[in-house]
């Protein structure tokens, strides 16, 4: 460790040279903050993001850096918010006043006023990021560290600054992102700080599901998501935003008969798919892929618990889901869509591979066949080592089936060689049923293997069937 808590390694950056130097000619006291000086003492890289405290203006020292900087870059500054923000290389920088702080009941936006730096680090939402280091000349890279934030990044732990009820009723997204940095560094909530977050859970009801779904979205990408997903469940937070998924949990017995629990399995499925993918809407899909059990579940006396149609209800859940959390309604929601309306499809072929049944899956699921696999493959959470053998060896016998198929047959995606311009045109046809019923019947031989994806045998079939519904030749 240093001499005299000073880390002048930690600042070897060149933009903290200019820093320094702007500050020094507007006699500003000058610190960075935060997550840069977290991240260095984590050895976790450079972070693309700095904070700058100053106390002061951190518009006015942002513009001074600017003048010194060789290619002077534009400063963006956001007035309102007292912060002013510019890049170098790759890198943002972020200045910004030291300030205090007050909250009132319904919001979290702050009354601000100006402050000294040990009030900035009182705001601070956990104590790891309340660590600063000194850009001043007199002790440039000294460590001020008000609350002991570096023996808890030692032990690995998250914890606040002041008392946890006021900083997460004050600004309720520090609960999120508590157990984000709790996923994300494998760090513990300190105890009293976790039991907070439970009383204030219901505060999460005032911060827009934007902002929540930018943290949930972090949880869902760190390495094992269980993790933070298993705190969000305890706090109560989760049901707070995602009620589709908790109401999953629970087993119930009838007659003897028990189901298994789907929100435990449902955490299981989303580890096993983060160890092969960092796709982020793939672990969506993973999330949401059962989650139309819980409304479509049935008890049969003569076959036990039933979740009939669970895909095709949980794939229509998926659009009102992401209507309500704000999260995009483009592709990326269309491909969470397909992945949970045929998460069970390879599942069933599994145990009966046929050539047309590949050929439908290929159709249906195109470009994202593979992705589907994986999900597949990832929804095996038996413990029975034999079982969990034999599932995963028939689907290495789908995964080359489907290679197979695809190379033969040229399904994924395909249009069917005959159009219904050429219908139009071989018939004398006007836009009728006619043209959409011989395309549908060219399309289901194609699929079921009884003519090749081809336009000779397509137009051969297609003159046959035809002639079947009276049209003749022009």
């Amino acid at each position: 460790m240093p001499e005299n808590n000073t880390y002048k390694d930690a600042l070897t950056h060149p933009i903290f040279k200019y820093i320094s130097k702007a500050a020094t000619n507007l006699q500003l006291e000058t610190y960075v903050i935060g997550g840069f000086v977290r991240d260095y003492f984590l050895k976790r890289g450079t972070p693309e993001d700095i904070d700058i405290v100053a106390v002061g203006s951190g518009i006015e020292l942002a513009e001074a850096v600017a003048q010194l900087l060789p290619n002077k870059p534009k400063v963006q500054v956001f007035k309102t918010y007292g912060t002013a923000m510019l890049r170098f290389g790759n890198v943002e920088i972020e200045f910004v006043g030291a300030r205090k702080e007050s909250y009132n009941e319904e919001s979290r936006n702050p009354v601000v006023e100006n402050g000294t730096l040990q009030d900035d680090q009182n705001r601070r939402d956990f104590t790891i990021n309340a660590l600063a280091l000194s850009l001043n000349e007199a002790n440039f890279g000294a460590l001020l560290d008000p609350f002991e934030g570096l023996n808890d990044l030692k032990s690995k732990i998250i914890r606040t600054p002041l008392n946890p009820d006021i900083t997460y009723s004050d600004d309720p997204l520090r609960m999120m992102r508590a157990i984000r940095f709790s996923s994300q560094l494998n760090f513990e909530i300190e105890n009293e700080s976790l039991n907070a977050i439970t009383r204030n859970a219901n505060r999460l009801d005032i911060i827009t599901k934007e902002r929540i779904i930018v943290e949930f979205n972090k949880i869902m990408l760190s390495n094992v998501p269980s993790v933070g997903l298993l705190l969000l469940h305890k706090t109560n937070l989760l049901k707070r935003f995602l009620p589709e998924l908790t109401s999953l949990q629970g087993v119930e017995e009838v007659e003897g008969q028990k189901h298994k629990d789907n929100f435990y399995h449902t955490l299981e499925v989303v580890d096993n798919i983060s160890e092969n993918t960092n796709d982020l809407w793939l672990r969506w899909a993973a999330l949401l892929h059962d989650i139309g059990k819980a409304p479509t579940k049935k008890f049969d006396k003569t076959i036990g618990w039933t979740f009939h149609g669970h895909e095709f209800k949980g794939s229509k859940m998926v659009f009102q889901l992401f209507k309500r959390l704000k999260m995009p309604l483009n592709e990326k929601m269309k491909f969470v869509q397909k992945m949970v309306y045929l998460s069970s499809r390879p599942i069933v072929l599994a145990t009966d591979v046929t050539d047309s049944a590949i050929r439908r899956l290929v159709f249906d699921a195109g470009d994202d066949i593979d992705s589907l696999m994986t999900l597949c493959e990832a929804d095996i959470t038996t413990k029975n080592p034999t079982k969990f053998k034999n599932y995963h060896n028939n689907f290495k016998v789908v995964r080359q089936k489907i290679k197979e198929v695809e190379e033969r047959d040229h399904v994924r995606n395909f249009q069917p060689p005959i159009s219904g311009e050429l219908i139009m045109e071989t018939f004398n046809l006007k836009p009728c049923r006619e043209i959409g019923t011989l395309k549908d019947a060219i399309k289901e031989a194609i699929l079921e293997g009884e003519i090749k994806n081809e336009f000779d045998e397509a137009y051969a079939f297609m003159l046959k069937r035809a002639k079947k519904l009276g049209l003749k030749k022009h």
